[in-house]
């Protein structure tokens, strides 16, 4: 999958823009330790709100249990930063909005908070469509907090616009 390192953030969400404007497709979006980066990068587009419907910061496990419906089982047996966790959120996301697509990020920041198993800049994510399979895929950035933020923002708003534009969807 291409990263599009040479594209500001901003750039990338544009793509997507015209991504999902071309699938006519609406967008919802939960984030966990990117804290609203996304949703934030979507909407400094001019036209959003055309393709993007909304987005969920859900920082704690809390917030993941009571707006994205994931499982506190799921939780306890993977963690906050898993594939599963970012499954389920996207698709919690999904359900609770008005979006055919959803993307979902949930990651460990720092600069604590990691383990020899999940260090800092683990980040899990999911996408997912109504008629689109799930995809889901764990990245490690290198970088401080903001670094590590920005490079999660970066690869969901490029892997979105790569699945869109695969003629078979998120595959």
């Amino acid at each position: 999958m291409a990263q599009h390192t040479n594209l500001s953030i901003y750039d990338a969400a544009a793509q997507l823009g015209q991504s999902l404007k071309t699938s006519g497709f609406m967008l919802v979006m939960a984030e966990s330790c990117t804290g609203g980066m996304v949703a934030e990068a979507i909407t400094s587009v001019a036209g959003s709100s055309a393709w993007f419907d909304r987005g969920f910061v859900s920082y704690s496990n809390a917030a993941k249990i009571d707006m994205l419906d994931v499982s506190s089982k799921t939780l306890e047996k993977f963690g906050a930063v898993s594939e599963q966790t970012a499954a389920e959120m996207a698709m919690g996301a999904l359900k609770n909005s008005h979006a055919q697509v959803a993307g979902s990020i949930t990651g460990i920041a720092g600069p604590s908070g990691g383990s020899v198993e999940k260090p800092v800049g683990t980040v899990c994510f999911a996408l997912v469509g109504t008629h689109l399979p799930m995809f889901t895929c764990t990245q490690r950035f290198a970088g401080d907090r903001t670094a590590v933020r920005q490079q999660a923002t970066a690869f969901i708003l490029a892997a979105l616009a790569d699945r869109l534009n695969v003629p078979n969807g998120l595959t």
